[in-house]
């Protein structure tokens, strides 16, 4: 069968998103198209993101392809899944664009993993995927009655097989990309040491955390933590080295100490940037993370206090000043260092000033506390209304704008409901 693989061209007008909104790899787009051709299919994969192609430039590349199944996902990358939009109103316009010629229409993304009902009449697809999708999406080629962690319609009912799906990470291959996709990757994520020269690129170590943070949408996807085998990740590190990649992402929920690891990437010439806890760390294996080329760390410390971390479930092993230490320590051997910060109740408006300034002196950026958003598929959406239910998104949107009157310091506008933005008030 065909199969053709369609990253939207994003558009963020009115939304509530505040992840990076530059074109990332889709890792899961890759990790799928290797499993399709090993299964004997042909796959195709439109970057639309990426080329920056209208509506009528996708449907005019799925038509050429003329495909038995097209798979559109509806979050920007595998990096963004845990803090997506909650719109869909970019994967609905592109579906409408296409459904003609799309021949089956497969959704795969954090919505539908959570939602899948919701997300299936939305869209009006024909099948929506329950959690990571590369392994599912070969077994679409045959009967769906006996496919795992899939939503699909058959006589006008909606049918569910399951839940959300988790993929074996010691399976996956090395990803491999042809030189003219890296060298349109131009962005290189979270990084403000210097200025890119040259391409950058995302990869992940491992999927998944061993943590189970409040805040956090991975319940239903990304979730049980894995790590990728130490072989396979450095074959595809040189493949991105080879092809010109000067700076890799590591988009890993929680980058973890990796003696080996480290070991081996400090001895290629690349520079990388992680997202991790800082207090995982000690100043040893920030030394070693420092001397195998990272030039960035995105560092979860989400509250100042105790209380806080406590009611955020994040089992945190260090004090409020030890987790600046080591953020100071961190600092000395790797150019830029973030602390992350909600806004959190436990939290006095003063001291957040105060002990963001006090980083500050020692060249560590901590965020002004960003409000949380209470995601479908987090602990903290469960802990207000239950199950996320057919009204889940529209329910977490609308208390998130009433609940707050200022948004993320990165947010340029008052963001729109979701109505609006999923009805037309924001066209693209």
């Amino acid at each position: 069968m065909k199969y053709a693989l369609v990253n939207p061209n994003w558009n963020f007008e009115g939304s509530i998103y505040f992840g990076c909104r530059e074109p990332h790899l889709p890792l899961e787009f890759g990790y799928s198209r290797a499993l399709l051709e090993q299964a004997g299919h042909d796959c195709v994969e439109i970057d639309a993101f990426l080329d920056r192609l209208s509506l009528d430039e996708i449907r005019h590349r799925v038509k050429v392809v003329h495909p038995d199944i097209t798979v559109l996902t509806t979050a920007p990358s595998y990096l963004f899944w845990r803090c997506a939009q909650p719109e869909l109103r970019v994967p609905m316009e592109v579906a409408l664009a296409i459904r003609d010629v799309a021949g089956t229409l497969a959704i795969v993304g954090p919505h539908g993993s959570t939602t899948p009902v919701p997300v299936a009449r939305k869209i009006e697809a024909d099948v929506v995927i329950r959690g990571e999708c590369e392994e599912i999406l070969p077994q679409l080629a045959g009967d769906w009655r006996t496919v795992p962690s899939i939503v699909y319609r058959e006589s006008n009912e909606i049918r569910s097989s399951g839940g959300p799906h988790a993929s074996d990470m010691s399976a996956l291959a090395a990803l491999r990309w042809s030189s003219e996709t890296i060298a349109k990757h131009s962005h290189h994520h979270h990084r403000f040491d210097v200025t890119p020269s040259g391409p950058g690129a995302e990869m992940e170590a491992s999927r998944g955390c061993p943590y189970h943070c409040t805040f956090c949408a991975k319940e239903n996807f990304r979730d049980g933590y894995r790590k990728r085998p130490l072989p396979v990740l450095l074959d595809e590190l040189d493949g991105l080295i080879e092809f010109g990649a000067q700076y890799v992402y590591f988009i890993d929920e929680i980058f973890l100490p990796d003696r080996a690891l480290l070991k081996a990437v400090a001895e290629r010439n690349i520079k990388f940037g992680v997202q991790t806890r800082i207090d995982l760390w000690n100043e040893e294996t920030i030394d070693l993370l420092g001397t195998a080329g990272c030039v960035s760390v995105e560092a979860g410390v989400e509250s100042i206090t105790e209380a806080g971390r406590e009611f955020l479930g994040k089992k945190c092993r260090a004090s409020t000043d030890k987790l600046a230490n080591l953020l100071k320590a961190a600092k000395r051997r790797i150019p830029f260092v973030q602390a992350n910060l909600l806004k959190m109740p436990q939290d006095d408006d003063a001291a957040v000033t105060a002990w963001r300034n006090e980083l500050r002196k020692s060249g560590v950026w901590a965020n002004e506390p960003v409000p949380l958003y209470p995601y479908p598929g987090c602990p903290d959406y469960t802990r207000l209304w239950g199950v996320p239910d057919d009204e889940a998104w529209e329910r977490a949107h609308d208390y998130y704008l009433k609940e707050f009157a200022k948004f993320s310091d990165v947010q340029d506008n008052q963001p729109a409901p979701l109505v609006q933005l999923e009805t037309g008030g924001h066209v693209c």
